[in-house]
């Protein structure tokens, strides 16, 4: 896996400044809300943590996991949590904080379920937004960087479980 051919697509400081312009974002229009950020594990989690570290705002933090179900590299558009948010979120601001959204199934279906909550509001915050492979139409609130298409690794995303920590977001070439 260490002779895959990558180039950085975002740099270190490129994701510094945007993760800071975003939580001074949130912590702004979150003032004074009862606001859980849920990390969607496991790539999210290095996002998550720069993204909390940096709002101004009282906040809780928990996460949730989830797996597609089916056979292979395609998603059935069905998801499974294998790691559920540890209290109510009845009657609470909700900001999903994910990775990647590349088709949307994902994203969707893990709305829905936790809409289903009954939280006062729901919106996501995303590190990168892949439009080319939209298949459900569905767009994060908040966006660390919007690209076409490609698959990037670094600073928490993986390929394989390999390049999570590498500080600047990478693409893979002849992907």
């Amino acid at each position: 896996m260490s002779d895959v051919k990558k180039r950085i697509l975002y740099s270190e400081e490129a994701i510094k400044k945007r993760v800071q312009e975003l939580a001074d974002t949130l912590s702004r229009e979150y003032e004074g809300k009862d606001v859980i950020f849920v990390g969607v594990l496991k790539g999210a989690f290095i996002f998550l943590a720069d993204l909390v570290r940096s709002v101004t705002i009282p906040h809780h933090i928990d996460f949730i996991r989830v797996a597609s179900y089916g056979a292979g590299t395609v998603s059935s558009g069905k998801i499974t949590i294998t790691k559920d948010i540890e209290g109510s979120i009845e009657g609470k601001d909700i900001l999903i904080v994910e990775d990647i959204i590349d088709t949307g199934i994902t994203i969707a279906s893990l709305k829905s379920i936790l809409d289903d909550r009954k939280p006062k509001s729901l919106k996501v915050c995303a590190l990168v937004d892949k439009t080319a492979r939209r298949e459900v139409d569905i767009n994060a609130d908040y966006v660390g960087f919007t690209m076409e298409d490609g698959f990037v690794v670094g600073y928490g995303l993986d390929c394989d479980e390999q390049f999570r920590s590498l500080p600047d977001i990478h693409v893979i070439e002849g992907q």
